[in-house]
């Protein structure tokens, strides 16, 4: 009987070495590709579900093209990764969502278009210490309050930014339009009335744009702040009591679901005005609003972040955006939700490393980025507030049932009409 030789520990630690680095030399040609996971938390179902749709896709399509290109090259190539959350269209599902994605691995997040939801996830970003950007969300204490803990050495780092425009800042922009628009218009409106959601979001709108009409005394003058509670489920003691102001013009800060309420009500009670000029908030120029208000949006202004169309990479994304979303504009909602990730990106390419969150935050302190596809007044960073201070909106006109930028003049596609013609 012929027997197997013994095996040494010598000779066994010796083949074991060998077999080891073998075997180690090809793993990075086996293994499946590495990647950055990023936790986009929007609200997909519920009263906000349309915009939070457009966030999502808007956001899984620059992924998409972050990835094509090469990934993050200054890291071997890295991929990035969306894993995806829905809060519902609940402020409180904010929270619980980010710590799920967490959880699921996500190094950073990603989110979620309303203030409420937004700013629930604040705190699972600093306690976990994961990078925050926010993508689409007002309301300025969201980032405030926490610049304003750290200076106060309650935390130690800040994790939160914004790429998003904030309410005062859409207040002093919005004043700023509405006194160019009227002057070019050769029109002398008076008397303005503000009627606005009474959420998070639509109180710091309405408060940046009264105290940005405060700070800048135009001609004009707000003569009432109507108020409604969002979502609302009639606003026709809302409407009678803005009629009774005679306006010149209504300035709504609405939600999606609270302008279907809104503009029937305004035809209904036969409002005379020169036009409705929004401050700025979404629910006049989604595809489901436009669909449904039809007529009753014509001619309606409104200043909201936008993408740059003078830009041939934006109408590029635009059409892609357009085939896969079943014939939508690529919007505020899209655009800034896109943006955002290639944002992440640059962050992500100029980071000593990614293993240390505080690195990532260091870089987000030194963006200063200009590839995105919006509207800005500058590159995108970010000041001491965490904020992006060249974030800015742009007027846009629903002209044949569809919303064109019209303003400032160096934005516009098109030439805006104000005083809405009397029917």
């Amino acid at each position: 009987m012929k027997t197997t030789p013994r095996l040494t520990r010598r000779a066994w630690l010796k083949t074991s070495a060998a077999g080891a680095a073998l075997a180690g030399f090809p793993l990075p040609l086996r293994a499946q590709p590495r990647t950055f996971k990023i936790g986009a938390v929007h609200p997909v179902t519920g009263a906000l579900a349309e915009p939070g749709q457009a966030c999502r896709l808007g956001a899984q399509m620059a992924v998409e093209a972050v990835n094509a290109a090469g990934g993050i090259k200054s890291k071997g190539g890295l991929r990035l990764e969306l894993i995806v959350g829905d809060t519902q269209t609940k402020p409180e599902n904010g929270r619980v969502e980010a710590e799920r994605l967490v959880n699921q691995g996500a190094r950073m997040l990603l989110g979620s278009f309303d203030s409420g939801s937004t700013n629930a996830m604040v705190s699972v970003a600093q306690q976990k210490r994961v990078p925050f950007l926010i993508d689409i969300a007002a309301a300025d204490p969201i980032t405030a309050n926490v610049a304003r803990s750290v200076k106060e050495g309650q935390q130690k780092l800040q994790y939160v930014y914004r790429n998003f425009p904030t309410g005062s800042g859409f207040g002093r922009r919005a004043v700023q339009y509405f006194d160019e628009i009227f002057k070019e218009a050769h029109a002398s409106p008076k008397r303005v009335v503000l009627m606005y959601c009474n959420d998070l979001f639509g109180q710091n709108q309405a408060r940046g744009f009264q105290a940005a009409h405060k700070a800048a005394n135009p001609s004009w003058e707000i003569v009432e702040a109507i108020p409604w509670p969002e979502p609302p489920s009639d606003l026709a003691t809302e409407v009678s009591k803005a009629k009774a102001a005679k306006p010149d013009v209504i300035a709504p800060i609405t939600r999606p679901a609270s302008a279907l309420l809104l503009f029937p009500e305004m035809r209904k009670q036969r409002i005379e005005m020169m036009g409705v000029v929004g401050p700025g908030s979404p629910g006049l120029y989604e595809a489901g609003q436009l669909a449904a208000l039809k007529e009753d949006l014509e001619y309606v202004l409104t200043s909201v972040p936008w993408a740059n169309f003078k830009n041939p990479r934006t109408n590029a994304v635009g059409d892609d955006y357009r085939k896969r979303s079943g014939g939508r504009t690529f919007d505020t909602n899209s655009g800034y939700s896109y943006d955002a990730v290639l944002v992440i990106a640059d962050v992500l390419e100029r980071a000593a490393s990614l293993a240390d969150p505080d690195a990532i935050v260091d870089a987000m302190k030194a963006t200063s980025f200009t590839g995105g596809l919006m509207q800005y007044a500058g590159p995108v960073s970010f000041n001491e507030l965490g904020d992006n201070p060249n974030a800015v909106p742009t007027m846009i006109q629903i002209l044949g049932q569809k919303p064109v930028a019209v303003w400032p003049k160096d934005a516009a596609l098109q030439k805006f009409v104000f005083p809405r013609p009397r029917a």
